[in-house]
């Protein structure tokens, strides 16, 4: 195996796991909140889930850009990481990672913040982490060449679906009051 090659399995297990984290994250938040499963609201289990992997995302991307930024075959520079829709090729697929990694980086700064944040505010800044993990999901699906496998694409639609689904439910049967 050629360090290239290293760098290319890198990235996509670190891309994987910083999106199953993700995933993981929005589904314990939602779950948590949501009336219809209102039993783990109060779970200390589910709140240290939530928290560990809302955290667990930040180094899984770092190791996941730093090995594209690395392999000399992925021609991926540091501006196409941090500037939406710069690269070469691949520019939508590419363009809506780094979209999505901006995007990821405000919301964890301003998570450190929330404190010194109004409760409406934070409420409607948390929120946009849905859009961020679309955003994600987007990204993983145009430029991830991994979906021809079953596993990778039932982990990937899986969490989509989970998050449909307990969207859904906490539409129908209401939000718990934080």
């Amino acid at each position: 195996m050629t360090a290239d090659q290293f760098l290319w399995v890198l990235a996509r297990v670190a891309g994987l796991g910083s999106y199953a984290a993700l995933a993981i994250a929005l589904l314990s938040g939602i779950a948590m909140r949501t009336a219809v499963l209102d039993w783990l609201g109060s779970n200390r289990a589910m709140r240290s889930l939530h928290e560990f992997t809302t955290v667990l995302w930040i180094p899984l991307a770092g190791l996941h850009v730093l090995a594209l930024l690395l392999d000399s075959t992925a021609r991926v520079g540091l501006i196409d990481v941090v500037l939406p829709f710069h690269a070469s090729y691949g520019t939508l697929a590419i363009g809506l990672g780094a979209l999505s990694l901006d995007l990821m980086v405000a919301l964890t700064v301003a998570a450190y913040l929330k404190r010194r944040m109004r409760k409406d505010v934070w409420l409607w800044v948390h929120r946009a982490t849905y859009v961020a993990f679309a955003l994600i999901f987007l990204h993983s699906v145009l430029s991830g060449t991994d979906f021809s496998d079953p596993a990778v694409s039932a982990i990937t639609w899986g969490a989509a679906a989970g998050l449909f689904s307990l969207g859904l439910a906490r539409v129908l049967a209401g939000r718990l009051p934080a």
